[in-house]
Protein backbone atom coordinates (compact mmCIF):
# COMPACT_ATOMS: atom_id res chain seq x y z
CA UNK A 1 0.00 0.00 0.00
CA UNK A 2 1.02 3.64 -0.27
CA UNK A 3 1.89 3.85 3.43
CA UNK A 4 4.22 0.85 3.19
CA UNK A 5 1.88 -1.61 4.91
CA UNK A 6 1.12 -4.89 3.13
CA UNK A 7 -2.21 -5.15 1.29
CA UNK A 8 -5.00 -6.92 3.15
CA UNK A 9 -5.54 -10.62 2.54
CA UNK A 10 -3.14 -13.36 1.52
CA UNK A 11 -0.14 -12.64 -0.66
CA UNK A 12 -1.34 -13.25 -4.26
CA UNK A 13 2.11 -14.33 -5.33
CA UNK A 14 3.03 -16.32 -2.24
CA UNK A 15 6.25 -16.30 -0.30
CA UNK A 16 9.58 -15.96 -2.04
CA UNK A 17 11.68 -19.13 -2.22
CA UNK A 18 13.79 -19.54 0.91
CA UNK A 19 16.81 -20.88 -1.00
CA UNK A 20 18.97 -18.53 -3.06
CA UNK A 21 19.25 -19.43 -6.78
CA UNK A 22 23.05 -19.85 -6.62
CA UNK A 23 22.60 -22.50 -3.93
CA UNK A 24 20.18 -24.51 -6.07
CA UNK A 25 22.60 -24.50 -9.01
CA UNK A 26 25.78 -24.79 -6.92
CA UNK A 27 26.92 -21.46 -8.37
CA UNK A 28 26.68 -22.60 -12.00
CA UNK A 29 25.41 -20.25 -14.67
CA UNK A 30 22.98 -20.96 -17.50
CA UNK A 31 25.45 -21.83 -20.27
CA UNK A 32 24.81 -25.24 -21.78
CA UNK A 33 27.41 -27.73 -23.01
CA UNK A 34 27.42 -25.97 -26.39
CA UNK A 35 28.47 -22.72 -24.71
CA UNK A 36 25.21 -20.97 -25.66
CA UNK A 37 22.41 -20.20 -23.24
CA UNK A 38 19.15 -21.97 -24.02
CA UNK A 39 16.59 -19.43 -25.28
CA UNK A 40 13.46 -18.87 -23.18
CA UNK A 41 11.32 -20.46 -25.91
CA UNK A 42 13.23 -23.77 -25.68
CA UNK A 43 10.70 -26.59 -25.28
CA UNK A 44 11.26 -29.27 -22.62
CA UNK A 45 9.41 -32.51 -21.97
CA UNK A 46 9.99 -35.28 -19.43
CA UNK A 47 11.28 -38.64 -20.59
CA UNK A 48 10.03 -41.98 -19.31
CA UNK A 49 13.33 -42.32 -17.42
CA UNK A 50 12.76 -38.92 -15.83
CA UNK A 51 9.26 -39.79 -14.70
CA UNK A 52 10.51 -43.11 -13.31
CA UNK A 53 13.26 -41.31 -11.34
CA UNK A 54 11.01 -38.67 -9.73
CA UNK A 55 11.45 -40.02 -6.20
CA UNK A 56 15.25 -39.77 -6.39
CA UNK A 57 15.46 -36.18 -7.65
CA UNK A 58 16.07 -33.03 -5.65
CA UNK A 59 13.04 -30.89 -4.84
CA UNK A 60 13.47 -28.47 -7.77
CA UNK A 61 14.43 -31.20 -10.24
CA UNK A 62 11.41 -33.23 -9.16
CA UNK A 63 9.11 -30.26 -9.75
CA UNK A 64 10.62 -29.59 -13.19
CA UNK A 65 10.27 -33.18 -14.41
CA UNK A 66 6.78 -33.54 -12.94
CA UNK A 67 5.66 -30.28 -14.60
CA UNK A 68 7.08 -31.41 -17.95
CA UNK A 69 4.69 -34.27 -18.54
CA UNK A 70 3.50 -32.06 -21.40
CA UNK A 71 5.96 -30.00 -23.47
CA UNK A 72 6.41 -26.40 -22.40
CA UNK A 73 8.91 -23.60 -22.76
CA UNK A 74 11.56 -22.73 -20.20
CA UNK A 75 9.77 -19.41 -19.64
CA UNK A 76 6.46 -21.16 -18.89
CA UNK A 77 8.21 -23.60 -16.60
CA UNK A 78 10.00 -20.88 -14.64
CA UNK A 79 6.75 -18.94 -14.22
CA UNK A 80 4.74 -22.00 -13.23
CA UNK A 81 7.30 -23.18 -10.66
CA UNK A 82 8.18 -19.65 -9.53
CA UNK A 83 11.88 -20.27 -10.06
CA UNK A 84 14.44 -17.92 -11.53
CA UNK A 85 14.75 -18.51 -15.30
CA UNK A 86 18.49 -19.18 -15.09
CA UNK A 87 17.93 -21.77 -12.35
CA UNK A 88 15.47 -23.55 -14.63
CA UNK A 89 17.97 -23.36 -17.51
CA UNK A 90 20.77 -24.92 -15.44
CA UNK A 91 18.58 -27.64 -13.94
CA UNK A 92 16.95 -28.43 -17.29
CA UNK A 93 20.40 -28.86 -18.84
CA UNK A 94 21.40 -31.17 -15.96
CA UNK A 95 18.21 -33.20 -16.41
CA UNK A 96 18.80 -33.37 -20.16
CA UNK A 97 22.33 -34.67 -19.59
CA UNK A 98 20.93 -37.32 -17.22
CA UNK A 99 18.35 -38.41 -19.81
CA UNK A 100 15.41 -37.22 -17.72
CA UNK A 101 14.31 -34.38 -19.99
CA UNK A 102 14.24 -33.97 -23.74
CA UNK A 103 15.15 -30.44 -24.80
CA UNK A 104 14.14 -28.93 -28.14
CA UNK A 105 16.13 -25.77 -28.83
CA UNK A 106 14.67 -23.66 -31.66
CA UNK A 107 16.75 -23.08 -34.76
CA UNK A 108 18.74 -19.88 -34.16
CA UNK A 109 18.42 -18.61 -37.75
CA UNK A 110 14.65 -19.13 -37.80
CA UNK A 111 14.05 -17.37 -34.50
CA UNK A 112 15.98 -14.32 -35.70
CA UNK A 113 14.31 -14.10 -39.11
CA UNK A 114 12.18 -10.93 -39.34
CA UNK A 115 9.84 -12.55 -41.87
CA UNK A 116 8.86 -15.20 -39.30
CA UNK A 117 8.03 -12.45 -36.80
CA UNK A 118 5.98 -10.61 -39.43
CA UNK A 119 3.99 -13.80 -40.20
CA UNK A 120 3.33 -14.33 -36.48
CA UNK A 121 2.10 -10.75 -36.09
CA UNK A 122 -0.11 -11.08 -39.18
CA UNK A 123 -1.50 -14.35 -37.84
CA UNK A 124 -2.29 -12.78 -34.48
CA UNK A 125 -4.04 -9.87 -36.16
CA UNK A 126 -6.17 -12.32 -38.14
CA UNK A 127 -7.63 -13.74 -34.91
CA UNK A 128 -10.95 -12.03 -34.13
CA UNK A 129 -11.30 -10.41 -30.71
CA UNK A 130 -14.04 -11.38 -28.25
CA UNK A 131 -16.55 -9.34 -30.27
CA UNK A 132 -15.65 -11.09 -33.52
CA UNK A 133 -13.86 -8.02 -34.89
CA UNK A 134 -10.49 -8.35 -36.61
CA UNK A 135 -7.66 -6.20 -35.29
CA UNK A 136 -6.49 -3.18 -37.28
CA UNK A 137 -3.50 -3.67 -39.54
CA UNK A 138 -0.67 -1.22 -40.10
Amino acid sequence: MADGSPPPGPDPVGPAPAVRPFLVTAGRVADSDSGRTMPVETQVVATVAGLDALDGLSFEQHDIVAACRLPQSLAELAARLRLHLNVVRVLADDLRAAGQLTVYVPDFDTTHDASVLRRVIDGLRAIPDSRGVLRDTD
